[in-house]
């Protein structure tokens, strides 16, 4: 084999390029100088460009140690992804990021409702609920003050339906979160501390 022949076997990865940072800050809630200081840290974890599954839930789970953050990463990557591709690019992180911490209220609330609608129907079940909360206690770990009992998150979901399904039917509907949220100044509050300046 010649020099020339090697040229044949060379492997290129793909590297996704994003949008140019201009369109990026006009489409989300980012000054340029954020998206810059953003991008860097997406391409120091993700140099391809694109996160996967797998990559998603290993940088998720560095930020809690002392749980088990697989499943609750696992819904919030499925928010995020691509149908497509089945991964993250820069640019959906950037979107949610901004609607989470820089959204409406109501961006807020749908980004929520979507993380707990697990099959897409437009509904909130108990069952997805209880998924849903049964992986944040698991990802917060043993270690939360006051201890996690076996059935604390049956026994939230309950409390939670009791409070937003108004009309008793068994699920929820974004209607019934937005109506609710506007009545709770707690909840209110808690969504305002998603804010962030970087």
């Amino acid at each position: 084999m010649n020099d020339d022949d090697s040229d044949e076997f060379t492997i290129h990865i793909a590297r996704y390029r994003p949008e140019e940072i201009h369109k990026l800050a006009s489409k989300t809630k980012f000054t340029k100088k954020e998206i810059q200081l953003m991008y860097r840290g997406f391409k120091q974890e993700c140099p391809t460009g694109m996160v996967d599954e797998e990559s998603f839930k290993h940088i998720f789970s560095q930020f809690f140690p002392l749980g088990d953050a697989t499943n609750y990463a696992h819904y919030v990557f499925n928010t995020m992804k691509q149908k497509q591709t089945g991964k993250i690019s820069f640019e959906d992180f950037l979107n949610i990021l901004s609607k989470v911490s820089r959204g409406s209220i109501q961006e807020k609330l749908q980004w929520v409702f979507g993380l707990y609608d697990l099959n897409g129907d437009g509904l909130i079940s108990k069952s997805e609920m209880i998924d849903v909360v049964t992986s944040i206690y698991e990802m917060l770990g043993r270690a939360t003050q006051p201890a996690v009992e076996d059935n604390s998150a049956k026994d939230h979901v309950e409390r939670i339906f009791h409070l937003i399904d108004t009309n008793k039917d068994g699920v929820i509907t974004i209607e019934e979160l937005i109506n609710w949220v506007s009545r709770d100044e707690r909840f209110l509050k808690s969504l305002e501390t998603l804010d962030t300046v970087l």
